[in-house]
């Protein structure tokens, strides 16, 4: 199997078992813990530094950028329908759970309750199966990108007559 499809394979599967434990632990909930899910960045870009690193000598500053983004083109497909899959069959209270959370918060914080209603409103919209899929897909892809615009400037092929370093 190609590296750059193993590499995608890896970083949808690796995000999806972070997602599914925070899941399970129930820390979605927490609007501390919540702030974990953020952990998929990380896991991203150390999927992007491995397979990049393992291509170094073989591609050119373009190929290795090209190589990140379809590596998190594939892993954003596993993440859609992963998302899809957690928020529709294994948790199918997520929106509701995470939209208490947040009335809970906002109370404790003293808002009044039209700025409640009016901010949770707000963010209904976006929380829907599939745009909570989408907006993952989405993300993974500009990450992956933008990580692989930078790390590619440290594992590239070098130029002819240049010494590997």
């Amino acid at each position: 199997m190609n590296s750059t499809v193993k590499a995608g394979l890896i970083l949808g599967v690796a995000a999806e078992v972070w997602v599914y434990f925070m899941g399970l632990a129930g820390w979605y909930t927490d609007p501390v813990l919540m702030n974990l899910f953020w952990v998929v960045i990380l896991i991203h870009i150390g999927v992007l530094v491995w397979a990049l690193r393992l291509t170094r000598e073989q591609k050119s500053y373009g190929q290795q950028v090209g190589a990140g983004t379809l590596i998190s083109v594939i892993g954003s497909a596993i993440i859609f329908f992963g998302s899809i899959l957690f928020t529709a069959v294994v948790f199918p209270n997520y929106f509701a759970e995470v939209r208490a959370a947040g009335e809970s918060v906002m109370r404790e914080q003293g808002m009044a309750e039209a700025d409640i209603t009016a901010q949770l409103d707000a963010m209904a919209a976006m929380q829907t199966t599939f745009m909570q899929a989408l907006s993952g897909c989405i993300g993974t892809i500009v990450t992956g990108v933008l990580a692989s615009l930078v790390i590619a400037i440290f594992y590239k092929k070098k130029p002819e007559g240049q010494p590997a370093g």
